[in-house]
């Protein structure tokens, strides 16, 4: 009838017209069981260390099983990296060996865990950004003897990016196996790659930095002292079998001087870093275009078996030669020989650079398992060495050491690839023991990382993410709008109205119109409830009659703070309580009276937003 007033149910309007938030709900995904707490997780994350360290062992001596098997047709685990390989009996045959290793890496990743493909370090960061660090426990196994029979065949990868992975799944598995909190099992995760990379090169602080640069998405005493004590047990599991000496043995060079000549060189190590900037951002690009050629490839088997017979064919070229195979495997007896000052050709070194660049770009592009860490090492060695014999040429009044400059250049090859500056710095020196070359690789590193991310924004692990669609941080900023107080982040402009209160009668007063409203709804001298009221939509209701008051649409889940709690407090609570809003109050009692504002999730969002101006883009 017209002129009959219109009967609005007070449901639907609390959920839809008086509130554009929604009223939460809770989170879909499953919820992990417990937090175990920071002595547990210590407990654990030496249990992993311990796996961990005796995984590298075994893989390690799987690697040199296979290798010595396919190369040298005998069935030993002996195997020295830093030596050359002898002159396999196959002759010409061994091209094959890599083709060999290539259908049973095909098998085993395409069949068990595809994840396992690449050089692993991607899948550990999409991991823990991703899927709260759960890894499935068939990876461990998996990626072990893929790219144990990769390397050991003669793929130019890596046995840091196996290893990395190796030990993060086993810590996701042995976090998913006691139920903990996801936030503790991302720890277990970076603990578990950490001590994985520690054991292979016997470098633990560098396995903590690389945890810290790379994986920890916070960085707190609850983080950082799993990771340390499984990086420190895993380290002392590997100087156990393998011995406490450096990854690589480096003459005695001189410390660089403190006067003018020192000048020079430090403006040399810049130039090399310069120089290794842009061959990181070579090998970033190179590699992933490699991947998009052997991806038109749509038979697997063919596309890794056809990558890995052309991998053949070169250092079997290399071996006819230039006497050595070079660039198959790890490829540390090339970097020992050229810190021994055994090759020292600039055309010899210029050379070695090119053929590792394409080994493991064809190796890994087509589908092979196994880091970038060692096949960056080599190629930041030969850089390093061909730039100093070509400045000792130039008869420099500064004394040129090709030992120093391929370990600065080893330093800044792998910084400038993978974006871990300090991880890169810290694991050279500890992979040489020289303190001397700390100063220059400090900065032929950051000029490395500066030139390729003008080049390419992306690092060797990112890009890959990026590409997938799964951008991830490429810094760690500390959470200052975390310390802020309740009094910073809250909205003093609130209404106050008794629970009463007609409905339409509030809305149409001129003082609400066109604003967004932030009601605290009382009955007596308490808090009954809260409201966020869009007042623009009063016009939808100027000719209705719903007999709805305040009361019957406010909403009941809110909590309430102090002034002096910090945001991070307030962020815990709203969480906690899935609350629409935060009442900030006085006293300990909460009452009308003593409310001074108000905080919801988009005033949290804007103090976040001003937070993060103080940080470069």
């Amino acid at each position: 009838m017209p002129g009959t007033p219109t009967r609005i149910d007070a449901a639907p309007l609390a959920e839809g017209v008086c509130s554009d938030l929604p009223t939460p709900t809770p989170a879909q995904s499953e919820q992990p069981r417990r937090r175990v707490g920071t002595v547990l997780l210590c407990v654990l994350a030496v249990v992993i260390g311990v796996v961990t360290g005796f995984g590298a062992v075994v893989f390690r001596d799987l690697i040199g099983f296979i290798h010595n098997l396919l190369f040298l047709g005998q069935a030993n685990v002996a195997y020295d990296a830093n030596e050359f390989t002898p002159a396999s009996p196959w002759g010409p045959f061994v091209i094959l060996v890599p083709v060999l290793g290539a259908l049973v890496v095909t098998f085993l990743v395409e069949r068990f865990a595809p994840e396992a493909r690449g050089h692993g370090v991607p899948e550990v960061i999409d991991a823990i950004h991703y899927k709260d660090g759960e890894i499935r426990p068939v990876v461990a196994v998996v990626k072990s003897l893929a790219s144990a029979v990769a390397i050991g065949s003669g793929a130019a990868v890596g046995r840091e990016g196996p290893i990395i992975q190796i030990g993060s799944a086993l810590g996701s598995s042995l976090g998913q196996l006691v139920r903990v909190v996801s936030a503790e099992r991302i720890i277990l995760v970076a603990a578990g790659a950490a001590a994985g990379i520690a054991a292979t090169f016997n470098t633990p602080i560098g396995g903590v930095l690389f945890a810290i640069e790379l994986l920890l998405p916070e960085v707190s005493v609850q983080s950082f002292l799993p990771v340390a004590l499984a990086t420190g047990t895993a380290t002392f599991v590997g100087q156990f079998f393998f011995g406490q000496q450096p990854a690589f043995a480096v003459p005695a060079l001189a410390p660089l001087e403190v006067n003018a000549s020192a000048v020079i060189s430090l403006c040399l190590f810049a130039l090399l870093g310069v120089i290794t900037g842009l061959a990181a951002a070579g090998f970033v690009r190179g590699l992933h275009l490699m991947e998009d050629v052997f991806d038109r490839i749509r038979h697997r088997y063919l596309r890794h078996t056809l990558g890995m017979l052309l991998v053949g064919v070169l250092f079997y070229v290399l071996h006819e030669t230039l006497g050595h195979y070079y660039v198959e495997g790890v490829g540390y007896a090339t970097i020992q020989a050229i810190l021994g000052g055994q090759l020292g050709a600039f055309q010899l070194l210029a050379v070695l650079f090119v053929c590792k660049l394409v080994a493991t770009s064809l190796s890994l592009g087509s589908g092979s398992s196994g880091g970038v860490f060692s096949p960056s090492l080599f190629m930041g060695a030969t850089i390093g060495g061909a730039f100093a014999t070509v400045m000792a040429a130039l008869h420099l009044p500064v004394p040129i050491s090709v030992g120093s400059f391929a370990m600065v250049g080893m330093g800044a090859m792998v910084g400038g690839a993978t974006g871990a500056v300090m991880t890169a710095v810290t694991m050279i020196f500890e992979m040489t023991r020289d303190y001397s070359i700390v100063m220059p690789m400090i900065l032929a590193v950051a000029l490395s990382v500066g030139v390729r991310r003008l080049v390419s924004p992306e690092s060797i692990y990112t890009l890959k993410l990026v590409r997938r669609g799964h951008p991830v941080p490429k810094a760690l900023h500390a959470n200052i709008f975390l310390v802020r107080r309740a009094r910073d982040l809250m909205d003093r402009a609130f209404v106050v109205a008794p629970a009463a209160t007609d409905f339409e009668d509030f809305l149409r007063k001129p003082e609400h119109h066109g604003r967004m409203l932030h009601v605290v709804v009382t009955r007596g001298n308490r808090i009954q409830g809260v409201l966020r009221i869009n007042a623009g939509l009063r016009r939808g209701l100027a000719h209705t009659h719903a007999g709805i008051t305040l009361g019957d649409v406010a909403h009941r889940n809110f909590t309430v703070v102090r002034e002096d709690d910090t945001g991070l407090a307030v962020i815990r609570r709203l969480s906690r309580k899935r609350a629409l809003m935060a009442l900030v109050v006085q006293g300990r009692v909460p009452r009308p009276a003593g409310v001074l504002g108000v905080i919801t999730k988009e005033h949290v969002a804007d103090s976040v937003a001003e937070s993060i101006q103080v940080y470069p883009e």
